[in-house]
């Protein structure tokens, strides 16, 4: 038997297959969320011209599930690092299945809202818990790649479901696009039953009485020899807690991590959550809308691809940055260069998706490698948490600007502001990476 520590033989061996396979599966979570979250999007003209409702009221709605996905990264990303990362993400499914079903018999905005905020829970909840899995699977040789793959299969299930959304657009009324999504989340829940189990770096946090025998099935499973021993257990200061990312240690990471992810999601949701409505009031057809959308989300996905695979010969810190304010100008031409032609539209959102998903690749990075084992979920879902709220205020911002008489340009230009505030955060952090 071998004496070595898991992590270590996790850390320095080739990826096995069902390591590859576990990482599909996160990526395959996140395309999930990405089509999830961006749902009520596509749905927003329909919804929009069916019930009657203003740009206020709109902008409320579209934030409904943000609001439950930073609860949700708040509560559940301390969970995961409790009660193991597979069960949190089986239940968020469960929950986000529920959620998506029940948006399509809401007879008001208000039931709306409230199954919008449920689904949201089970996001955020998941984003913490697959941020972690992901770092947690991948060797040390890849891990950087394996998180910025993850990261990009956000906006590559926003394409494909912009691309699905826009045939039941044709064929049926926004409601389908939420049955299409409750059905496609419930398929995942055996999926991550069977290839995606807890890492090796959770089970020796939380240890139990049959510790050594998962741990050696998970080598087995892995094409690893078992191990003849656990390593020592870690002293009181390494159990999960809340606070231990408050601490002299942690905090000033905390604070900067958290505020930059909070500002450039301002600006991030700003292109994802109004690009609809924005070119239905130009004057397309909400399939064509619906097509500026999912070219924000392409751009999104290569630039992403792009990005994670230059971070493993460039500065992390200093790609992200650059990713940030290419993000902030990108968003501010949007609305203020403009051009008004279906095909300048969608090229303006696929360069600022380009630009936006690569910086927030940049950030999940930043995340996983800025906090130690025993609070990565916790730390992750924090700073997703908190970030959310920014989500959350971004669509109910421009709502409230457009509504006080503010113009496209303004109101595209003032909130990429957050990108660069977000830029000028990280500008300040000490970054010491943590594998």
């Amino acid at each position: 038997m071998n004496a070595k520590d898991p992590r270590d033989i996790v850390d320095n061996a080739p990826m096995s297959r069902a390591q590859i396979v576990a990482v599909a599966i996160m990526v395959g979570l996140n395309a999930l969320d990405g089509f999830d979250v961006l749902s009520i999007s596509f749905a927003s003209p329909g919804i929009a011209a069916e019930w009657g409702i203003d740009r206020v009221a709109l902008g409320a709605v579209l934030s409904m599930e943000l609001i439950g996905m930073a609860v949700g990264s708040l509560v559940l990303g301390g969970v995961a690092d409790r009660v193991g990362r597979q069960r949190t993400i089986l239940g968020c499914l469960a929950v986000m299945a529920l959620g998506m079903a029940m948006v399509t018999q809401a007879g008001s905005i208000t039931e709306l809202s409230i199954w919008r905020v449920l689904t949201g829970l089970g996001i955020g909840g998941m984003l913490a818990s697959i941020n972690a899995v992901t770092a947690e699977f991948a060797n040390a040789r890849r891990r950087t790649i394996a998180m910025g793959l993850m990261v990009i299969g956000y906006p590559l299930g926003a394409v494909i479901g912009g691309l699905i959304s826009a045939e039941l657009l044709v064929l049926f009324d926004w409601r389908a696009i939420f049955w299409f999504g409750s059905l496609l989340t419930a398929c995942f829940i055996p999926l991550v039953w069977a290839f995606a189990p807890e890492t090796a770096q959770y089970l020796l946090v939380r240890r139990g009485p049959h510790t050594l025998e998962r741990i050696n099935r998970l080598m087995a499973r892995f094409g690893h020899g078992p191990v003849s021993a656990l390593p020592p257990e870690p002293s009181g200061k390494d159990k999960p807690s809340l606070a231990d990312i408050f601490r002299p240690g942690l905090l000033a990471t905390t604070v900067l991590v958290t505020f930059a992810y909070f500002a450039h999601i301002v600006s991030f949701y700003f292109i994802l959550k109004w690009t609809p409505k924005i070119v239905v009031d130009i004057g397309f057809p909400a399939p064509e809308a619906a097509g500026v959308l999912v070219a924000a989300n392409l751009g999104g996905a290569i630039g992403g691809g792009i990005f994670g695979f230059a971070v493993q010969k460039l500065p992390l810190k200093g790609a992200t940055i650059a990713m940030l304010f290419g993000s902030a100008l990108m968003i501010a031409l949007f609305g203020a260069s403009g051009v008004r032609t279906l095909a300048g539209l969608s090229a303006l959102a696929f360069v600022s998706g380009l630009f936006t998903n690569s910086a927030v690749s940049g950030l999940y990075v930043i995340f996983a490698r800025s906090f130690p084992t025993h609070v990565r979920a916790t730390g992750t879902g924090f700073a997703i948490g908190i970030g959310r709220g920014g989500a959350a205020l971004s669509p109910i911002l421009a709502g409230v600007l457009f509504e006080a008489g503010f113009s496209l340009p303004w109101v595209s230009t003032l909130i990429a502001m957050g990108s660069l505030f977000a830029a000028f955060a990280l500008i300040t952090m000490r970054f010491r990476p943590r594998d």
